[in-house]
């Protein structure tokens, strides 16, 4: 009998007519998978094999716009969904009322969650936002659910282990010998999906609230493509490429099918292909290995429409042009596809959101100390500073918008058109993680639309003190004149566009939530925080709540 691994996870829902969805599972063997809704719902599909695991991701169909139904799911008529045990409330979905209004949208996003704090390593990491928003949801039937949660990277930590994941690799291979007490293989990566995944508050969650998301570094590696000298160093290791080509080939399975429509599944090859094999697994190598080769052959950036907002989850470490003479956060076609879909339909939407897991406006500091840093490593001041800007950039993360600053320019631009003019949506938000502090900055731009950097990390991991005063520090005015400093040296002129800091920085585990209606906008920060509240002692506790725009 075939049994439930791992899921389920709702991924899509039609936001066009509300009448379908995807959910995610993992069987233990192969099968049929079904989801059956409690209003007639449903749909089945037979389980892919990627090396020795099966998946599905069931597509459903004859959902009602405006409905929540529940669900169950069955694997060759058994039912495995819900547990009988389970004390949480029934795994639903929720159908937007789409037609002829707009409903409104409730998007929740954070970058960075570790399900463990790493052996040896700084911890403990303190309450986990996502958990504790877990528990507060469960625990009250009539708390306003996000109507979709953006994971904006650092999903799983390949580079930074648990305890109990390195005893279980230590079981499985010498971790005397590279890469040590890090992940090998596609195996070992499916390892850090369980570890994250079946904690059960998150598990609950997932199957009930639609998640999109994007990778970051530590999803395959710290520092992923930093610089071309960096990916030359790892490339002549002898265990980088079956790292990369599994994080690929898991991120594909685990992260990136389930940010697809069903007409983009429909219409991909490779899905397509996997499904109607016994086993995926070598056409998902070659596929894993060509995007490595070349990243412009792949695009893991998407759009998603939720009304009259618009969403473009930006791919912002495997696009990347590492030459020093043309250094770009995204390649040609890349930055090709972020204008084309940030214009098309100029003025039928109400706010763009653009999810990059890199903040663009960062703090002056540091922004000018990345820019610097680019200047010296393609040898504006000789080769001697060029091999110090290379050691600085690695040890210091100098990897941000900021260090690509051709395409820190282009964005800036972009963003100014699409907000200027008539047809200007009422906001442009970019949607950031990463820097393990949260805050909101506005920019001086002259444009129609009001525009936000709106940054919040982590979910669930910790900061160094030294780490977190040097963000302080980068916020402050003492920051900004060592800034110009660093501008004056590396002989890179002031940055295209000023900004300032007009929210935090905050520090701990959170999550923001953007509310969007209308042209109406409002933010919520909430960090988790010890108390008597939640299923573990702990509760989220709203630190921000902010108009960013209101009615016209």
């Amino acid at each position: 009998m075939a049994g439930l691994r791992l899921g389920p996870l709702l991924r899509h829902v039609d936001w066009d007519a509300g009448g379908s969805a995807t959910i995610w599972v993992e069987a233990d063997r192969p099968c049929t998978a079904e989801v059956r809704c409690a209003d007639g719902a449903g749909g089945r599909v037979r389980t892919f094999q990627i090396a020795g695991h099966h998946y599905a991701l069931v597509p459903v169909t004859g959902l009602t716009a405006g409905t929540v139904t529940a669900y169950e799911v069955l694997l060759d008529g058994v039912l495995v969904w819900p547990p009988a045990d389970s004390g949480f409330p029934p795994s639903t979905i929720t159908s937007p009322a789409v037609a002829g209004r707009d409903p409104g949208l409730r998007i929740t996003f954070g970058s960075c969650r570790q399900a463990a704090p790493p052996a040896g390593r700084h911890g403990p990491h303190g309450a986990d936002a996502l958990d504790t928003l877990a528990a507060r949801l469960a625990a009250d039937p009539e708390a306003v659910r996000p109507d979709v949660l953006l994971l904006l990277g650092d999903q799983v930590y390949a580079d930074a282990l648990s305890a109990e994941t390195r005893q279980w690799l230590s079981a499985r291979r010498d971790l005397r010998d590279p890469p040590g007490a890090q992940v090998a293989d596609y195996e070992e990566y499916t390892r850090l999906y369980y570890e994250s995944w079946l904690d059960p508050e998150i598990r609950w969650l997932l199957s009930t609230v639609p998640s999109l998301h994007i990778f970051d570094d530590h999803d395959v590696i710290d520092d992923w493509n930093t610089s071309a000298a960096w990916l030359a160093e790892m490339r002549a290791t002898p265990w980088w490429q079956e790292r990369v080509i599994s994080g690929l080939m898991s991120y594909w399975v685990h992260q990136h099918l389930g940010n697809l429509s069903p007409a983009e599944l429909e219409a991909d090859g490779l899905y397509g292909a996997i499904r109607q094999t016994p086993d995926g697994t070598d056409l998902l190598r070659s596929f894993a290995s060509a995007a490595d080769a070349d990243p412009a052959a792949v695009r893991w950036s998407y759009r998603r429409d939720f009304g009259r907002t618009r969403l473009l989850m930006v791919d912002t470490r495997a696009a990347r042009v590492l030459a020093e003479d043309g250094r770009a956060m995204l390649d040609p076609s890349e930055e090709a596809w972020l204008r084309e879909n940030a214009l098309a339909g100029h003025g039928a939407y109400d706010h763009l959101l653009i999810g990059s897991s890199l903040p663009w406006l960062m703090p002056p500091l540091i922004h000018d100390a990345e820019t610097w840093n680019a200047a010296l490593c393609r040898g504006e001041r000789g080769p001697r500073w060029a091999r110090i800007g290379e050691n600085l950039r690695r040890r210091s993360d100098l990897e941000h918008w900021a260090a690509f600053p051709a395409s820190f320019a282009a964005l800036t631009d972009l963003i100014e058109e699409v907000g200027t003019g008539p047809r200007a949506p009422a906001t442009v938000c970019v949607l950031s993680g990463d820097v393990h502090h949260a805050y909101v900055a506005e920019p001086h731009i002259p444009s129609t639309a009001r525009v936000f950097q709106l940054t919040c990390s982590p979910v669930h991991n910790s900061i160094h003190t030294a780490v977190k005063l040097g963000f302080r520090l980068g916020w402050s005015r003492m920051g900004r004149w060592l800034g110009r400093g660093f501008s004056r040296h590396g002989r890179t002129g002031r940055p295209p566009v000023s900004w300032r800091r007009t929210g935090g920085p905050w520090f701990g585990n959170q999550l923001m939530t953007l509310a969007l209606a209308g042209r109406t906008a409002r933010l919520r920060l909430d960090q988790a925080q010890k108390g008597r509240r939640g299923r573990d002692g702990t509760r989220l506790v709203t630190v921000l709540d902010r108009e960013l725009a209101g009615a016209e």
